[in-house]
């Protein structure tokens, strides 16, 4: 669950790490009455997207005063950037910037371990760092069983290059950081900028904070802070029908029994032509329920205009599976083409039961190449 700047910098106030103050507005007039509130000065108004880049799009604006935060407001609100609505600024008191720093936790998943980032090139797309000047950029993988020792700071901050008088205030944050990472079960903590501060504070100046959905069980509180209002309509029906679902900018709906097996579904689909609609992980026992459910969230989306089924048969049975998809047509109307690819266990009889019984829109294949292939030209024939 990404969060918003606001939201992410509440929970860095929680573990110590300093942030500028500021106030949530959701209209001009609250923006206005937040500047008065932060002592009527200069304020810095940015959009709450769950997106980077919004200085780029024009989100991030400076404003000398109350009226002006009003004004700066009134035109970030209703903005659009990167397919994201802005329906609520952050007006935060502005800050006397001598330097910025970029800092990041995230989870290596094929180091399996939590990868530490500190470049004093912040306030720039770290991305671009990385790729013009990858000495700049200091990494450091810690390993979860010893945990973060203080030489493991030092190191990283002599690395990175931070001058010697900065290493106390900077391993600070980065120390309360790594605690936050752990204790809220973060799977991403980002600052950029990390801001070195005119007096030599420290400061989160943004803050970019992504925890981990299985482990929110854990933290009703940050649970709280999922903003429904802002979620894709499909995902947020699929995540209440406890369905694994991804939305992308295709026409084909894919639906399959296995994470790696879907994602080997999107690739084959690809390499024919085709354009996937989603990703959408059945999980095992595919009985009439589950493929109800998996299709009543995939035709949520207008733009499919064809759906693959691929399912591999080991412990559920493709007889079991076909039998699931009759019971399943039989409770939907469904207009699009549907293609079937059955294999493994009593593949034949699947395909079978699927020939004899199955509507004229519904298409058996043996193989995931000829099921790809006619789904393409099915959709591509509406």
């Amino acid at each position: 669950m990404d969060l918003y700047e606001h939201q992410g910098k509440e929970l860095f106030a929680r573990f110590g790490i300093p942030t500028g103050e500021g106030r949530v507005a959701h209209t001009p007039e609250e923006a206005r009455a937040g500047a008065e509130a932060l002592g009527g000065g200069r304020v810095v108004v940015k959009a709450q997207v769950l997106a980077g880049g919004r200085g780029k799009a024009g989100g991030v604006k400076v404003a000398d005063g109350p009226a002006d935060a009003e004004e700066k407001a009134r035109g970030i609100l209703g903005l659009d950037i990167k397919g994201h609505v802005t329906r609520r600024v952050w007006v935060e008191k502005a800050i006397s910037i001598d330097r910025e720093y970029y800092f990041s936790i995230t989870f290596d998943r094929g180091a399996k371990a939590p990868l530490f980032m500190l470049s004093t090139m912040g306030g720039m797309d770290i991305e671009a760092v990385a790729v013009d000047h990858p000495d700049k950029l200091a990494r450091l993988h810690l390993d979860p069983a010893i945990g973060l020792e203080p030489f493991f700071v030092r190191r990283l901050l002599y690395a990175a290059g931070v001058p010697k008088d900065e290493h106390r205030g900077v391993g600070d944050v980065i120390a309360k950081a790594f605690r936050m990472y752990q204790d809220s079960d973060a799977m991403l903590v980002e600052v950029n900028p990390l801001v070195i501060t005119g007096d030599g504070a420290v400061v989160a100046a943004d803050a970019k904070v992504t925890i981990d959905d299985n482990a929110l069980f854990r933290h009703p509180d940050i649970a709280d802070m999922r903003d429904t209002a802002a979620a894709d309509p499909q995902e947020q029906m699929a995540r209440e029908r406890q369905v694994t679902y991804v939305k992308l900018d295709g026409t084909i709906g894919i639906l399959g029994n296995g994470a790696g097996l879907v994602m080997s579904t999107l690739d084959v689909v690809d390499q024919v032509g085709g354009t996937p609609a989603n990703f959408l992980d059945v999980g095992g026992g595919a009985d009439a329920d589950k493929i109800v459910t998996a299709l009543e969230v995939i035709l949520s989306d207008s733009k499919v205009q064809a759906i693959l089924f691929n399912i591999f048969g080991g412990i559920t049975r493709c007889d079991e599976v076909a039998k699931g998809i009759l019971a399943a047509l039989e409770q939907l109307d469904i207009n699009v083409p549907i293609v079937v690819r059955l294999d493994g266990t009593n593949d034949v009889e699947g395909r079978q039961l699927l020939a004899d019984a199955a509507p004229p829109n519904v298409y058996p294949e043996r193989t995931m190449l000829d099921a790809a292939r006619r789904v393409v030209e099915l959709a591509k024939g509406r």
